[in-house]
């Protein structure tokens, strides 16, 4: 897909599109290279044109837990960190060769001073990932593993055949053997 199409499908207007294309390049990702990582301080974000990435967090004993899946046509940013210019908590890796679209953040915050409608954009991404982060939450707390890998399984309909398996449990809370045991079960 071109970075046009890419934005046109996410709702940026022309001129703003030509506009972020400005101040963005196209950047290949390869399988299992991190965008962000953990202590680093972000400088940019990108939009994702083709491949998938992972939110994830080690522990102090190797442990990894994802946080989250960043498929195509949505943002990869660690904000928070980027925003206070702290470091980041998590890391940002490509599960798939990748392309983005890198974005530096302080051109960005240019546009959005000269341009109020990245103000609109901002606040709509930042509802978006606070749903989706609300959601999760209460999915964590609430449900049942077998529940949580139903739910993973309607949203996320292609990434089981994209993804390690580890790598689901680790998403959906649980260790890999707990996800075995669901998936025969289903299928019995």
């Amino acid at each position: 897909m071109n970075t046009q199409a890419l934005l046109s499908k996410i709702n940026i207007p022309e001129k703003e599109s030509i506009d972020l294309i400005g101040i963005s390049r196209v950047k290949q990702i390869d399988k299992e290279e991190c965008y962000i990582t953990q202590g680093q301080v972000p400088q940019r974000f990108a939009i994702l044109k083709s491949g998938l990435f992972r939110y994830y967090y080690i522990d102090n004993e190797g442990n990894e837990f994802t946080k989250g899946f960043i498929t195509e046509s949505n943002v990869l940013s660690s904000y928070s960190a980027m925003l206070y210019q702290t470091p980041s908590h998590f890391f940002i890796q490509a599960l798939e060769h990748s392309e983005i679209l890198d974005i530096s953040y302080t051109e960005w915050l240019l546009l959005q001073e000269n341009n109020p409608y990245w103000d609109k954009f901002l606040i709509s991404a930042l509802q978006k990932g606070y749903c989706t982060k609300e959601k999760r939450e209460r999915e964590l707390l609430l449900l049942n593993a077998e529940r949580r890998y139903h739910i993973f399984l309607e949203e996320f309909p292609d990434l089981e055949k994209r993804v390690k398996l580890q790598t689901i449990a680790s998403y959906l809370g649980i260790k890999p053997e707990s996800l075995s045991r669901i998936r025969k079960k289903m299928t019995n």
